[in-house]
């Protein structure tokens, strides 16, 4: 059985040779948070989330930092339950790299992203974006569903991939205060 080229991409990424992955994280870690990137690092991820090789389509790789979520210190009222100080967030660390170049680049609207490294302190991620304001994009019958006011800023309300598996939507199965939302599930009193 004759293999392809993504299957030894694939195949690479499961065990990556560790000095040069190194060397690239020194290089990130001095590099600014958002940094524009030519081509995929990881080809096989990129095209199986929707990437193309054509107008349009932007690569963005962003640091975030790891370790969890500090809520400040009350300094008035009753303390109780606010005394505690660690914060847990139901986001990933994918949904909070998409959201933060989402931010960053309004003009662009984020498809999907992928995790390319992490270290000690970061997490890198590689973020898909398309430009919906490009004619290639517009045309083309398989990507002008992200040209629709309703896909408009789709990673802040939380329609990507990495947001929909944070909000738990993957299950199809009826689960209670998860569907059509947590809050909404709460209000309904499920």
């Amino acid at each position: 059985m004759v293999k392809g080229l993504y299957h030894y991409i694939r195949q690479a990424w499961k065990k990556p040779d560790k000095t040069t992955l190194k060397e690239r994280m020194v290089e990130w870690r001095k590099s600014n948070v958002f940094t524009k990137v030519e081509n995929p690092l990881r080809l096989d991820r990129a095209h199986a989330l929707g990437y193309k090789a054509k107008k349009g389509f932007v690569i963005i790789r962003i640091r975030v930092k790891r370790g969890g979520h500090k809520r400040p210190r009350p300094n008035k009222g009753r303390r109780g339950k606010r005394m505690h100080t660690r914060k847990t967030l139901k986001m990933s660390y994918k949904w909070i790299a998409e959201q933060r170049v989402d931010k960053k680049y309004p003009n662009l609207e984020v498809l999907n992203s992928y995790m390319v490294g992490k270290d000690g302190m970061n997490y890198f991620f590689e973020v898909i974006c398309v430009d919906p304001d490009k004619q290639e994009i517009k045309t083309d019958r398989t990507t002008s569903w992200i040209t629709t006011k309703a896909n408009q800023t789709r990673a802040i309300r939380g329609l990507t991939s990495a947001a929909t598996k944070s909000r738990g939507l993957r299950n199809k199965h009826p689960t209670s205060k998860v569907r059509p939302s947590v809050r909404a599930g709460k209000r309904r009193g499920k």
